[in-house]
């Protein structure tokens, strides 16, 4: 596995990752989704300061991932759209109770 280095930008910085090549879009669209949260976070103007705001995006990211993975596998490859409107209203729920610390 041959790594290369990518640059993604996140709130407006470079970042120099290495990475495998396979992995290159992956990477981009992590970085990508990042960035929107930073900058929902940063845009609700309740946390303040750079390291917080990427606190606040990686305990969101984290508590998604924890939930997904907790979650009944469904039996389709389709998404059920009630339980995605669910969890939807449940992390912008949750996304309130953090960006009001």
């Amino acid at each position: 596995m041959a790594s290369e280095t990518v640059i993604v930008q996140i709130l407006d910085k470079d970042y120099q990752v290495s990475c495998p090549a396979e992995e290159r879009s992956a990477l981009i669209e992590s970085a990508h989704l990042l960035d929107e949260r930073m900058r929902t976070i940063k845009r609700s103007g309740s946390v303040i300061g750079l390291e917080r705001i990427a606190v606040m995006a990686a305990l969101n990211l984290s508590h998604e991932l924890l939930q997904a993975k907790s979650a009944p596998t469904p039996t389709s490859s389709e998404p059920d759209p009630e339980e995605l409107s669910r969890l939807h209203a449940k992390l912008d729920r949750t996304l309130e109770r953090f960006e009001q610390i």
